[in-house]
């Protein structure tokens, strides 16, 4: 199965009611930012159509001097449906990194910008881990502390792999000289030292 918005506003609402922007920001700062990106464009579609399901339920909550706000619960059987959903296998982990693709070209970079490219993914890895901690409550379901436990191993090993190995890359590597055009004839460049 594939984790989608639907399922994990499901999720969300299970634990408690929220307004379409308090999902959101669960989604991109909260305890769910780490399972799937959900926008405003994807999540209120998928609240609109958990509504006209049943599986959840709005009501509007007045603010003062503000529009009022559309407040979603989650319904006995959109209980139901998470609970379905959880039976099924997760598909597969995907892994993007824009900081591997660059290092995966490290030789063409000067060391210095390397270095400073490990340093901030460093100083990115220590923030999270703060973040991590300051997520760390007595409050929190089993299943919660699994995955901030997840969390704080990943962080820890990435940190590790990070300081054990940077010397792999922010070594000056041999590259093999460019080849030159030679009267539209194409040969390796000459080393003036041979």
């Amino acid at each position: 199965m594939t984790l989608d918005v639907r399922t994990m506003c499901l999720g969300a609402l299970s634990e408690a009611e929220a307004s379409g922007y308090e999902l959101q920001k669960n989604f991109k700062e909260g305890p769910l930012a780490h399972f799937l990106e959900a926008s405003y464009g994807s999540i209120y579609p998928a609240l609109t159509r958990l509504t006209e399901e049943g599986l959840v339920t709005c009501s509007e909550q007045t603010q003062e001097g503000r529009p009022d706000k559309k407040v979603y619960s989650i319904t006995p059987q959109g209980q139901d449906a998470l609970e379905v959903a959880l039976r099924a296998l997760p598909a597969e982990d995907r892994f993007r990194s824009e900081f591997l693709f660059f290092m995966s070209f490290s030789e063409l970079m000067d060391a210095g910008q390397v270095s400073r490219l490990i340093d901030d993914r460093i100083n990115t890895v220590l923030g999270k881990q703060a973040i991590l901690e300051e997520s760390n409550r007595e409050d929190l379901t089993p299943g919660q502390k699994f995955v901030l436990g997840y969390g704080h191993a990943m962080m820890k090993a990435s940190l590790k792999y990070l300081q054990d190995n940077r010397h792999l890359v922010e070594v000056p590597q041999m590259r093999p000289a460019p080849a030159q055009k030679n009267n539209g004839i194409t040969s390796p460049s000459l080393n003036q030292d041979q």
